[in-house]
């Protein structure tokens, strides 16, 4: 996988159409994961986010229309993401590389935390990263929960999987829980059953990914969970990241770090 240390500079190549999952591109810096909203939903999807932090923390709120955001300031919400969905009354009608066309006068943006920002932390700790060793998407998956209702929005939340050696849950599970403004700690290790989830090898989004002897899934919190709100509450008009593709900041991943 190509990679670039430079966020500016990785968002200039995804302005320039390039698309790859971010996971591992600018090493250090903070990635959000992107939904856009029409201005009469975005109290909905606010409450939404105050009532289920765990998978969905607010990182920056646009004003309406604007597709500037202050965790990168220069940078333009509508073209410097490598792939956009595109949402009508919570159908998935395509996937883009540029929003520009479809962005509205009216949308709010919503910049929400993504655990790619913590597998800095844990690399630098030498917890293996089997989905980027494997060159691949993390894998997530809709569970069989249910997130606390807001307004019009309602729906299950989504986990990233991680397959992590016996003896480093532990280690992640630390190192994760200092940084609550991107997941935080996981929110279930072991049996996958347990979260509804049958077939670790059939993810609802992103890529399966190999476990090795003695690995162990672990699941986070993940910032997809607003795309299942917006399948489960179908609002008329949303753009989105497409999920593994986000947006690359300016801000540090220490920024969100505590303790």
């Amino acid at each position: 996988m190509t990679t670039l240390d430079d966020p500016a500079e990785a968002r200039a190549l995804f302005r320039q159409g390039a698309a790859s999952p971010t996971t591992g591109w600018a090493a250090g810096f903070t990635q959000t994961n992107l939904i856009a909203v029409p201005a009469d939903w975005a109290y909905d999807v606010l409450l939404f986010c105050q009532r289920n932090p765990r998978p969905c923390p607010v990182l920056d709120v646009s004003d309406p229309g604007d597709p500037a955001t202050r965790l990168a300031p220069g940078a333009d919400l509508r073209t410097d993401l490598p792939r956009y969905r595109v949402w009508e009354n919570g159908e998935l009608t395509g996937e883009i590389s540029d929003a520009s066309a479809l962005w509205r006068e009216d949308l709010v943006a919503f910049s929400i935390g993504c655990s790619f920002t913590f597998e800095t932390a844990l690399a630098a700790e030498g917890v293996p990263l089997r989905h980027v060793e494997q060159g691949r998407n993390v894998a997530m998956y809709v569970t069989n929960r249910q997130c606390v209702p807001a307004g019009r929005l309602h729906g299950p939340p989504v986990v990233s999987m991680r397959q992590i050696p016996a003896g480093r849950v532990a280690d992640a599970v630390r190192i994760t829980g200092a940084m609550p403004a991107v997941h935080g700690a996981p929110v279930h290790v072991g049996d996958p059953r347990e979260l509804g989830i049958e077939d670790l090898a059939c993810p609802d989004f992103g890529d399966p990914v190999e476990a090795k002897p003695g690995d162990v899934p672990v699941f986070w919190a993940c910032g997809v969970t607003p795309q299942a709100a917006l399948m489960a509450s179908r609002p008329p008009f949303a753009i989105t990241h497409a999920p593994g593709y986000m947006f690359v900041s300016d801000k540090l991943d220490s920024d969100y770090r505590v303790g």
